[in-house]
């Protein structure tokens, strides 16, 4: 398996039509949100407020393709996509502790890749002079993990 691959596969593999997880993902995308919304603010700007920022915007995105029809077969080659089942044949959805797994893997993904937007939070509020970037990188990064090594531990059972 290629590098390309494999993020495709945790980034964009399980994307197909399904409301009642899109429902799950963006509430827990608005839950994660309030919790820096809500944190003091002395805090806000601390790495694990702005781990939680960041992870809802991954599970508000990517709840908002899972209630579009048209994102099945993202990240697939033009081969993959012409296999792809009808709407009556579509997948079985994974247990639910892949499903958790997957959340925490996704909700890691914010952190992991959006925390260059860290730097723009200088030009807002110029009394943070030092944000907490590798921080939150190493918080996205430890969470991607732990997300993607439980869901091959849990999905390995199933099998």
């Amino acid at each position: 398996m290629t590098i390309r691959e494999f993020f495709l596969e945790n980034f964009a593999g399980d994307l197909e039509y399904h409301p009642r997880r899109a429902v799950v993902y963006v509430v827990l995308g608005i839950a994660s949100a309030c919790a820096w919304i809500f944190a003091p603010y002395e805090t806000r700007f601390t790495p694990m407020p702005l781990v939680f920022a960041l992870g809802s915007v991954t599970l508000f995105a990517k709840g908002i393709f899972l209630f579009r029809k048209s994102s099945e077969g993202l990240g697939l080659s033009q081969q993959q996509l012409t296999k792809l089942p009808g709407p009556a044949g579509q997948k079985n959805l994974p247990s639910v502790r892949t499903q958790i797994a997957q959340i925490i893997q996704d909700f890691g993904t914010g952190p992991l890749l959006l925390w260059p937007l860290l730097n723009f939070g200088k030009d807002f509020d110029h009394s943070w002079s030092d944000p907490p970037r590798f921080t939150v990188f190493l918080s996205g990064v430890v969470l991607f993990f732990l997300g993607w090594l439980f869901r091959r531990l849990t999905s390995s059972r199933s099998d």
